[in-house]
């Protein structure tokens, strides 16, 4: 028996892409959550982070979670790559076409303008590759959005974030499994090494210093890696993983028409609130990133660095048994929907 599907699908058709290539039949999944009010002006878009798929980051939505969808219409867009919009492991496409934040933006402003009839949000909300989306759209459509909240994001992927991808590309490639630029089985010794990678790179030094992987009722160190790291990506399509990495590194948003490349002029388009909300620990979304980009949204309403004080370096900002670091960013989500 099929299971149930628990989000909707936008069929966009056939996409000229930011590449100049043609994706045909591209597809978008998405789902909501709560009302949208008759004056379409309560909604929050809440697009997805590396490997995630809507599911696993809606803990974070509820009466008394971060987003109350009790009095916003929270919109999840999945990433393309992520398994549930077009993908390699569900179009036959593998590689991609190149695809980029740009691309996805175009997609779910259809999505919102089409379906829904929206024309302002009241917040982008992301994390990670989903703040890099929410800085995406507050520069792309600045009379759009009327706040953002970029979460352990950047506006475009720095070159040490770069180097880091690098490291994750070569562990999962160097799998048997990957012959002529794609996979053609799954890598079990790939997806172990690529989660080895990741564990040192998500979390800080003083994370590990401290043990504070206890906390979560982990025995021991070793503990910890297998149980949160081994397997963590083997439950997600290889190919789609080197899909999205693709995908952040090429992230910038001022590689485009519209900018033509001008970082200084892509972030003077901004006209929202602006949160940007580093962790203080974070290794690839460094905070100093974040600040350069605070002195060049001149335009910007209000714009704020807040830094998560926190040693769960990028996991900070996707706390899900964390609750330090979940009442701080709901405590300054909060501050930044008052405004």
């Amino acid at each position: 028996m099929t299971a149930q599907r628990d989000y909707d699908i936008f069929e966009a058709g056939d996409v000229a892409l930011q590449s100049g290539a043609v994706f045909p039949a591209l597809k978008l999944a998405y789902k909501t959550y709560g009302t949208l009010s008759p004056a379409k002006d309560n909604v929050i878009l809440y697009p997805t982070s590396f490997s995630a798929q809507h599911f696993d980051t809606e803990w974070l939505i509820g009466p008394d979670g971060v987003l109350d969808p009790t009095h916003y219409f929270i919109i999840i867009p999945n990433l393309f790559g992520n398994g549930l919009s077009s993908s390699p492991s569900n179009s036959g496409e593998a590689p991609l076409p190149q695809l980029d934040y740009h691309d996805a933006v175009a997609i779910q402003h259809r999505l919102i303008t089409e379906r829904f009839g929206v024309s302002k949000l009241a917040l982008v909300y992301g994390w990670s590759m989903g703040g890099m989306q929410a800085y995406h759209w507050a520069a792309l459509h600045p009379d759009m959005v009327a706040r953002a909240a970029v979460v352990c994001g950047s506006a475009r992927c720095a070159p040490y974030n770069h180097v880091f991808l690098e490291s994750v590309k070569a562990a999962l490639t160097s799998d048997p499994a990957f012959r002529n630029g794609r996979f053609v089985e799954k890598p079990v010794a790939g997806y172990r090494a690529m989660g080895r990678v990741y564990a040192g790179w998500a979390m800080s030094h003083g994370f590990y210093r401290d043990e504070l992987w206890r906390e979560a009722g982990f025995t021991s160190l070793e503990d910890y890696l297998v149980r949160t790291w081994d397997a963590t990506f083997a439950r997600r399509d290889a190919n789609d993983l080197l899909a999205q990495i693709g995908i952040w590194q090429r992230g910038d948003v001022s590689r485009c028409a519209s900018f033509g490349g001008d970082f200084d002029r892509a972030l003077a388009a901004v006209k929202a609130h602006m949160l940007l909300m580093p962790g203080a620990t974070d290794r690839y979304f460094d905070v100093r990133d974040n600040e350069d980009e605070l002195g060049k949204l001149v335009n910007a309403k209000s714009a704020v660095l807040h830094p998560i004080p926190s040693l769960h370096g990028h996991r900070a900002g996707n706390p899900v048994n964390n609750p330090r670091d979940q009442a701080f960013i709901k405590a300054e989500i909060a501050t930044l929907l008052s405004k």
